[in-house]
């Protein structure tokens, strides 16, 4: 099988019964595959998809094992040349697929890549979770051509080029089997959130290429399985974010990293407290606990990455702060942050 396209499913019987009909239609070919993976759901999935998709192949997991976990799993029981994790909660178009093999299939530098995420509710716009893909500033904070923050853009075409990548989003990520299984996969300790952006960053120390390509378009609805809101998934983010940064970074980074993050975290967890968003507020500082205590177990995972990285120099991960130029220098959107950045180099030359 050359593409395995495989949702990873956990009580998301009514998105599976909305977008998998489109699907079906728009990714009908003798050498794709359409999974479904069930994260011990407690909804009807299950029932569902064998009553209305019987044709489409059911992968029952006996626990839910989060997102990483749960791909991983799934993903060992499926033989092919590329996988394409793609959440329940999308839409795909006609043709969506053809750009995205025709480029994979011609640049075998590139690991994996993604399409233009819009808004499923509202066409005109990115969409949050993945927008025309991800980035990240040197003190760990990530953002997408097309959203940074808060700051969700119209599309108008300004992000039609395909460009290249820090992390491309799992809401909808290509990926080469070989390359997902030779960084070890999606690390099952996050179990969930921002665990793509850590496979992304082992790919990329290893000189592996993310690609965005703007001209596959997909509809995605987000938030389906956590609000943006919800303190567990502040917990995560902030959880996930400092466990990746401690696996990737640099040795000569790190102690300056996680010293500017302690201060910067605890900022942010003020900044929760002023909006009134209590369970916000403490889990940021539950997520820095669970960190000093995972930290430990990923030791090795980290000796390991140090030793595989062929380069620290990644041009996709800004030398700037995020935080400085979006909210200092009024810069919200990913051109108007690079824009600057050309035209500053272009000065010094």
């Amino acid at each position: 099988m050359k593409l395995a396209i495989v949702i990873l499913n956990w009580n998301g019987s009514a998105m599976l019964k909305r977008f998998l009909p489109y699907l079906i239609k728009y990714s009908a070919t003798d050498d794709t595959g359409i999974f479904v993976a069930d994260n011990s759901s407690g909804d009807d999935s299950v029932e569902m998809m064998r009553k209305e998709f019987p044709n489409i192949p059911l992968i029952l997991l006996e626990r839910n094992w989060g997102f990483a976990g749960g791909y991983n799993m799934a993903l060992r029981q499926i033989e092919a040349d590329y996988y394409l994790l793609l959440n329940s909660d999308v839409e795909v178009s006609e043709n969506w697929l053809v750009p995205l093999l025709s480029y994979m299939d011609s640049h075998p530098e590139v690991a994996a890549c993604q399409p233009k995420l819009l808004d499923f509710k509202n066409r005109e716009l990115f969409e949050y979770a993945g927008a025309a893909g991800g980035f990240i500033d040197k003190w760990g904070y990530v953002f997408c051509r097309g959203r940074i923050f808060d700051t969700i853009e119209k599309d108008e075409g300004q992000y039609d080029k395909i460009e290249h990548l820090f992390w491309a989003t799992g809401a909808c990520l290509m990926i080469r089997s070989a390359d997902y299984w030779r960084a070890g996969g999606l690390d099952d300790r996050f179990f969930a959130h921002q665990e793509e952006i850590d496979l992304c960053w082992r790919l990329r120390s290893r000189n592996r290429e993310i690609v965005s390509i703007p001209q596959s378009v997909v509809y995605h609805v987000g938030g389906a399985t956590l609000n943006k809101s919800n303190p567990y998934k502040t917990f995560l983010n902030f959880r996930n974010n400092l466990l990746m940064l401690y696996k990737n970074l640099p040795e000569n980074e790190l102690n300056k990293v996680m010293r500017v993050r302690f201060w910067l975290d605890g900022l942010a967890a003020l900044m929760f407290l002023a909006k009134f968003q209590w369970g916000d507020f403490k889990a940021v500082f539950r997520a820095r606990r669970e960190f000093r205590r995972l930290k430990p177990e990923f030791i090795e995972s980290r000796r390991e990455n140090l030793q595989r990285a062929v380069t620290t120099e990644i041009p996709e991960r800004a030398e700037f702060s995020l935080l400085w130029r979006y909210h200092v220098k009024r810069q919200k959107t990913w051109n108007a942050i690079y824009l600057k950045q050309s035209l500053l180099k272009n000065s010094e030359r």
